[in-house]
């Protein structure tokens, strides 16, 4: 392949696209005057690169990816695409800016590469772009009003299925022509409100179809429904996606699988029947046709009732239709993105297990999943190219993310963008643990030492429960942890029932039962980390954010022995999240009506509805638009503690959703974790390290 000159220009909202080669200046810092390692400050997370969605080029020989990072003086985050050979040569950066630039994919033919981009809408919404691999700028090809959700490759790189979502009635220029009054919302749908996206009208997500000669974009489907997740068969006459229909779709989670001829009024069919999930869109898995045509793997959902506490599994089905078959019904595993070899014979996901990920192969025939990259490490992410090569997304305690190339002697580092960072700073030793709860369960989790640690000296120790409930702490890089042992503490991060990676049952085992096994599980962490000499009995605080918000409610609300805690966007009176989050189908399923189970609701209430036992100074924080969990629970536990007398304080961020994204934000968030647990704990400081907060 021809490379030119990459033209240098980074103006701001221009995009320089071009496959040429970049002039990189690499600053080589002599040994004689490089700093020696330091320890972790807040700042530091504007230093972490975010890399994700590896893709790999159809012959195998690039990988393209998206690097998230943050701008203090501008205090925004931003997204853009990377380039590397598959020999780790040419590391270079596609797109600049600060805008976001995602989910780059290759044309079959490896003669392009598409995106979607914000860049240029006047409502930030997403828009397709392609740029050519053989040099020049990239090009919009959409300007859809409600944004470009999602989008696919056909096999003869001549069409593309775009997911196209409905536009805004009330969008910025609406807002912008009526001066005065912005149109009421009206309302009628059961699920009606969600993180980000916010209320929720009329406003659904649809299939189309691009011609990339014409530009000519015609609608494939629509109705009141959301149809995403499009994959192509690979004869390019149909495409599968995953659908919700019926009466009233939003009363359920029943996803199924569709296929529909690849031209404008053809009528879609009904592939997947049974009532669970197959796959849920939060999965972001796509169904996936096998070489010859014939068949379709998805993710096949547990029993509805367990709702995410239920495992999720790959299944195949004939494409023409036919009985569906699970081939990891007996793992009890999560598993997500499937992914075809060339020969048919086997199929690739990512599986979740006890503390990681890994990227397993598991035969079409029958049997056991084969690890192709495993370890002690979490991968999120992977690709395989026709050829076979395969490279991965994944991390560990001691490294951020970065693509690997996943070969026969292990990983091979392609990425690297972390590097020259991650060894300017010292970390705290990560450890797993394995311990028994108050019934006799093992429960595992992980400890972080402090970075200067004294032997003998116990440490202030900080128990970090994880949100969720369904997920689970991991072999992965943990900023925060790494920032509390900077600062002295010892860091627990134990994976109670609730989570993930062990299975239904145990997941299961807090089910419409918070706040019980799951305490006892958090305690028996504590315990745990008392018994072995590493935490001292009389400086322990406590903390974490959404579930792991929650957890701490419920734990302060248990215990005193805790002397500081931080809780972010929790609930504690669970009645006043029906109604006003995103979760009615949850809460139905699990805990039943508030009028039908008062006892229940009342029950797994207790922190807030026992408030008078809570002694522990706590630091509340919530983003303004929480939709998920939103900011009302967290006043009212502010509330109930200022107005007993507990020492508290409420933080709000402006205009923030669930997951804070400004990076002045974030970083305000750090600084006031460490400054509440050191006025109420005690600096976590070794006196012998000198380390600052």
């Amino acid at each position: 392949m021809n490379y030119g000159t990459l033209l240098l220009h980074r103006l701001r909202g221009v995009l320089v696209t071009a496959f040429t080669t970049a002039l990189v200046c690499t600053a080589i810092v002599s040994p004689l005057f490089a700093e020696p390692p330091r320890v972790l400050k807040p700042d530091d997370a504007a230093a972490i690169r975010e890399v994700d969605e590896p893709q790999l080029s159809p012959d195998g020989n690039l990988i393209t990816y998206v690097v998230k990072t943050m701008d203090l003086a501008k205090d925004k985050q931003a997204k853009n695409l990377w380039l590397v050979k598959w020999d780790g040569s040419e590391n270079r950066a596609l797109t600049f800016g600060e805008n976001k630039q995602s989910h780059p994919r290759w044309s079959p033919n490896g003669k392009w590469l598409a995106f979607l981009s914000s860049r240029l809408d006047e409502n930030e919404n997403d828009q397709l772009w392609i740029m050519a691999t053989g040099g020049g700028e990239a090009e919009r090809l959409t300007e859809a009003k409600g944004g470009i959700d999602d989008f696919a490759w056909a096999p003869d790189s001549k069409r593309i299925a775009l997911v196209i979502h409905d536009p805004d009635p009330r969008d910025a220029v609406a807002k912008e022509k009526e001066k005065k009054t912005v149109l009421p919302l009206v309302i009628d749908r059961l699920f009606f409100k969600k993180d980000i996206e916010g209320y929720l009208t009329e406003r659904y997500s649809h299939l189309n179809l691009l011609d990339l000669a014409t530009r000519k974009i015609e609608p494939l489907t629509a109705g009141k429904h959301d149809d995403l997740w499009p994959a192509w068969s690979p004869d390019g006459s149909e495409i599968a996606f995953v659908t919700k229909r019926g009466d009233d779709p939003d009363r359920t989670d029943n996803w199924d699988v569709y296929v529909i001829a690849a031209r404008p009024g053809a009528k879609e069919r009904q592939l997947t029947t049974s009532p669970e999930a197959d796959p849920n869109p939060d999965w972001e898995s796509a169904p996936a046709w096998s070489p010859d045509g014939k068949s379709i793997a998805y993710i096949h959902g547990g029993a509805p009732k367990k709702i995410e506490y239920a495992v999720h599994a790959l299944a195949v089905i004939p494409a023409g239709g036919g009985e569906a078959r699970v081939l990891t019904e007996k793992l009890d595993r999560n598993v997500v993105q499937p992914h075809w070899s060339a020969d048919g014979k086997s199929i690739f996901i990512v599986l979740e297990d006890d503390g990681g990920a890994s990227v397993a192969r598991v035969p079409l025939a029958g049997g056991a999943p084969e690890i192709v990259a495993g370890g002690r490490r979490t991968t999120t992410a992977y690709d395989v190219a026709p050829a076979g090569k395969i490279i991965v997304r994944t991390s560990t305690p001691d490294r951020p993310y970065e693509i690997f190339a996943a070969e026969t002697g292990g990983l091979r580092c392609l990425t690297k963008q972390n590097d020259a960072f991650m060894a300017r700073v010292r970390l705290g030793r990560v450890e797993e643990t394995k311990f028994k709860s108050a019934d006799g369960t093992e429960v595992h989790g992980f400890v972080v030492r402090p970075v200067e640690e004294t032997p003998g000296r116990k440490n202030a120790g900080l128990l970090r429960p994880h949100g969720g409930p369904q997920s689970q702490h991991a072999n992965e890089f943990n900023f925060e942890a790494q920032l509390f042992a900077a600062n002295g503490y010892l860091v627990i991060l134990p994976n109670p029932r609730g989570g993930t990676g062990r299975g239904t049952d145990y997941a299961m085992g807090i089910y419409a039962d918070w706040g019980h096994r799951d305490v006892e599980d958090d305690l028996a962490a504590v315990d745990d980390a008392i018994a072995r000499g590493l935490a001292d009995p009389d400086r322990l605080g406590v903390g974490g954010w959404s579930y792991g918000g929650i957890s701490t409610n419920y734990l302060i609300a248990t215990t005193t022995r805790f002397k500081a805690a931080t809780s972010g966007a929790s609930i504690s009176n669970v009645l006043a999240g029906y109604g006003t989050d995103q979760y009615i189908r949850d809460y139905e399923n699990e805990l039943g009506s508030p009028w039908n189970n008062p006892d229940t609701w009342t029950r797994i209430s207790y922190p807030f509805l026992h408030a008078d036992k809570i002694k522990t100074p706590t630091l509340f924080l919530c983003g303004e638009n929480d939709f998920n969990v939103p900011l009302l629970n967290t006043e009212q536990m502010y509330q109930a503690l200022r107005t007993r007398g507990v020492p508290t304080e409420l933080v709000i961020y402006p205009g923030q959703f669930h997951r804070l994204t400004k990076p002045s934000y974030i970083i305000d968030r750090y600084k006031r974790y460490l400054d509440w647990y050191a006025k109420w704990l005690g600096t976590g400081v070794n006196e012998k390290s000198g380390a600052a907060r």
